[in-house]
């Protein structure tokens, strides 16, 4: 590399106690052009210049977050997002498969409502016995080395499921795919860790455009492949994307911070340099700061620090109702659908009209050609979803953001009482999809800004875990419940969301604009 153009690149970074105690800011960037006398001129024409320059700011130290700030936004990040926006689709169309897959099975195998419905809750089993296993994996380990490893388990046994002979193996091979797909929400933790403040929430909400695109996928693919082909072929097809990230991983760096919380200083700092030459952007130049303490890194017991306890019991219950409610919309779209396709349009316009809605279940009903239409649509709510949350969450802040989300799901869903037909049908499932999924993107960017990166990934995971608590339950309720009372159901919906909006409230520590923590001592709440 070029020694004139890697000193062009660098950036003078000091920090002085007494400007620490005199100026608003933190510390003091400089250009090369500008450095005083006091330090010194560098001419950056010469072998000699970088040496120079190291030499005249031995004493300068800095942090991985000074060090993210400096560098910005640019090739790097935007790199990164397809990398981990991979892992994102894969994840999607993994889950969305669930709706279309149940309906498909009740009628094929003949399987009454509590066996379609276990289909899709060992799944959620799976992930939630293998989310914290997952973190403390990224946690010890590192975050590249988990993802790898999770997306080849879910692409392998994803394909294997795909040759279930019976019932028993198709429950047993999607629950061990359940498994994998645990680990795939650290790519949040990974994505987070490079980004600057000022665009943190902005970034990670935009990973849900993945998500989205994930799942309109896994519907067209569906309308494509199961009039044809068939489930089978269906499952072998929505493992590609796993495939692809998996190769796709050779081009993942390891987190900068993860590196810093290890000990290893020279690492994280190679890291930083590269990213800071693909920006074309100045970074720091000194000692890198290790933070104390990192050998403790994935220890349970952190989560419930005096600092952490209410918030990770406030954002074990948020999680929850985010998948809870998620999942349950998903799959109540087909079967309502399905319900609107037997002839009881009416269905809701009395309580005793509740069973006869699903009459047509003692038999079974395959999705037809419009249920993949509708289907699609309320799919797509999620783009929408994700455009009022990027517009919203640096102006509301994530508290008020999730609160707000939170209530316009439940108002919604309580619309699904009036009885409009299949058209009010969809457009209610559609705006009430559209904000519940921006809640659950929502809880992406404050769970791992909350935390600090000793225990980052495990925080992000036992969350993850806590919500495939919600998502296993939700079958028996969209699947079960629903065919003994619509009334029920959607105000088990509806009710878990307002006391999700009133947890969101309740959290101690609203994260915008502020710095990730390395450690768990420098967690301090915030002004409001």
């Amino acid at each position: 590399m070029d020694v004139t153009r890697e000193v062009q690149m660098i950036v003078k970074f000091r920090r002085r106690k007494e400007e620490e105690e005199n100026m608003p800011g933190k510390g003091e960037y400089e250009n090369l052009d500008e450095v005083s006398s006091t330090h010194g001129e560098v001419t950056i024409d010469t072998r000699n210049g970088l040496q120079q320059l190291e030499k005249d700011t031995s004493e300068d130290t800095f942090t991985v977050e000074d060090a993210v700030e400096a560098i910005g936004f640019g090739r790097f990040q935007i790199k990164l997002s397809i990398l981990t926006g991979l892992s994102w689709m894969a994840d999607a169309m993994e889950m969305m498969i669930l709706s279309i897959l149940s309906p498909q099975l009740l009628c094929e195998w003949q399987l009454s409502s509590w066996q379609e419905a276990f289909i899709t809750t060992i799944v959620f089993v799976g992930m939630m016995v293998s989310s914290s296993m997952w973190g403390n994996i990224c946690d010890r380990y590192g975050r590249r080395l988990g993802l790898f490893f999770a997306a080849v388990w879910i692409l392998y046994f994803g394909i294997l499921s795909a040759f279930s002979p019976t019932y028993i193996w198709i429950v047993l091979l999607r629950g061990i795919v359940g498994f994998g797909i645990g680990g795939v929400p650290q790519s949040v933790t990974l994505y987070a860790e490079f980004l600057p403040r000022k665009q943190r929430a902005q970034c990670v909400v935009f990973l849900e455009i993945f998500w989205a695109i994930g799942t309109c996928i896994e519907v067209v693919l569906a309308l494509v492949v199961m009039p044809t082909l068939g489930w089978r072929w269906l499952l072998i097809f929505s493992a590609i994307p796993c495939l692809i990230f998996a190769i796709s991983c050779k081009w993942l760096p390891e987190s900068a911070r993860y590196h810093v919380a290890c000990g290893e200083s020279e690492k994280a700092q190679n890291t930083l340099k590269k990213i800071a030459l693909e920006n074309n952007s100045p970074m720091p130049l000194g000692k890198l700061v290790l933070p104390e303490n990192t050998e403790k890194r994935g220890q349970f017991k952190d989560l419930f620090t005096p600092q952490l306890r209410l918030t990770t019991v406030l954002l074990w219950f948020i999680w929850f109702a985010n998948a809870f409610s998620y999942y349950g919309i998903v799959l109540m779209t087909t079967e309502l659908f399905q319900a609107e396709d037997s002839g009881d349009a009416n269905f809701c316009s009395a309580n005793q009209k509740d069973h006869a809605l699903f009459k047509c279940y003692a038999g079974c009903k395959y999705l037809n050609r419009k249920d993949y239409t509708d289907l699609l649509w309320t799919t797509v709510a999620e783009f929408p979803g994700l455009l009022v949350t990027m517009l919203i969450i640096e102006w509301l802040g994530r508290k008020r953001t999730m609160a707000l989300e939170f209530v316009v799901f439940s108002f919604f869903t309580f619309l699904l009482l009036t009885c409009g037909g299949r058209t009010w049908l969809t457009i209610f499932i559609f705006i009430g999809r559209a904000f519940i999924s921006g809640a659950f993107q929502a809880a992406y960017v404050y769970t791992p800004e909350i935390y600090p990166t000793t225990t980052r990934a495990l925080g992000l995971g036992t969350c993850s875990g806590v919500a495939r608590l919600g998502a296993l339950l939700t079958p028996f309720v969209a699947q079960v419940m629903l065919k003994s009372s619509i009334y029920l159901t959607v105000s088990v919906y509806g009710t878990i969301c307002l006391l999700a909006a009133v947890a969101c409230l309740l959290l101690p520590i609203e994260t915008k604009g502020r710095s990730m923590q390395e450690t768990g001592q420098t967690t301090q709440p915030q002004p409001r």
